[in-house]
C-alpha cells in the first residue's frame, strides 16, 4: 500500500519596519499615546493578511543607548498592537533588536537574525517573502535573509537600491498585491 505524504507548504511573509513604515517615526518611541499610523497602513495590511503572514522587524536601539526603557518600550509596542488590531490587522509575530549599533549582535538590521529567527519560529518561507522599510538598513536586512523582493516605503534619503519604491500605502499594496503568491497554505 502507498502512502501519500503531504508537505507543508511554507507561508510567505511580509517583514515590516515599524517605525517610519507603520507608524509616524517619533525618533525614540516612549510614550504610547504618540502611536500614529501612517496613512492607509492598515487599510493595505487588511487587504494583504489573507495571503501573507505580516511579521514586525524593527531595530529598537533606545532600549540599548540608555534613552528609553524596556517598560516604555513595552507600552509602545501594546498600544501599536492595539492601534492596528482596532482596524483589523493581524500579525504573526513581532521580532525586536533592543542592542544599541556597537553591540555587534546578529539581530540588529542590517544583519538578517531576526528574518531567520521569524521564518524558522513561524514557518515562514524566506525565498517568496518581501521586506517593506524606510531605511537602508532594512532593505539591506530583507536581501541578507534571501526575500525575494525588498520594497522601500517614502522617500529615497539613503540611496539604498529596491526592487520598488513607494510614496504611500496604496501604492505599496499595488506592488506588494502584484507579486502576491498564487497559492498558500
Amino acid at each position: 500500500m502507498a502512502r501519500r505524504i503531504l508537505a507543508t507548504v511554507a507561508r510567505g511573509a511580509l517583514f515590516l519596519d515599524r517605525d517610519g513604515t507603520l507608524i509616524v517615526d517619533v525618533g525614540y518611541p516612549r510614550d504610547p499615546a504618540l502611536v500614529e499610523p501612517v496613512a492607509g497602513a492598515a487599510a493595505a495590511l487588511r487587504a494583504l493578511q489573507d495571503d501573507w503572514a505580516l511579521v514586525v522587524v524593527s531595530n529598537q536601539s533606545g532600549i540599548g543607548r540608555g534613552i528609553i526603557t524596556e517598560r516604555e518600550a513595552a507600552a509602545v509596542h501594546d498600544r501599536f498592537i492595539a492601534v492596528f488590531a482596532a482596524e483589523g490587522v493581524r500579525f504573526a509575530g513581532f521580532y525586536y533588536c533592543p542592542h544599541a549599533p556597537e553591540a555587534g549582535c546578529d539581530c540588529r538590521k542590517p544583519a538578517p537574525g531576526l528574518f531567520v529567527q521569524a521564518a524558522r519560529e513561524l514557518g515562514l518561507d524566506l525565498a517568496s517573502s518581501v521586506t517593506i522599510g524606510d531605511k537602508a538598513s532594512d532593505l539591506a536586512a530583507g536581501r541578507a535573509a534571501g526575500c525575494a523582493r525588498v520594497v522601500r516605503f517614502g522617500p529615497d534619503a539613503d540611496g539604498a537600491v529596491a526592487d520598488a519604491r513607494c510614496e504611500e500605502w496604496s501604492d505599496a499594496l499595488a506592488v506588494v498585491g502584484a507579486g502576491r503568491p498564487s497559492s498558500r497554505s
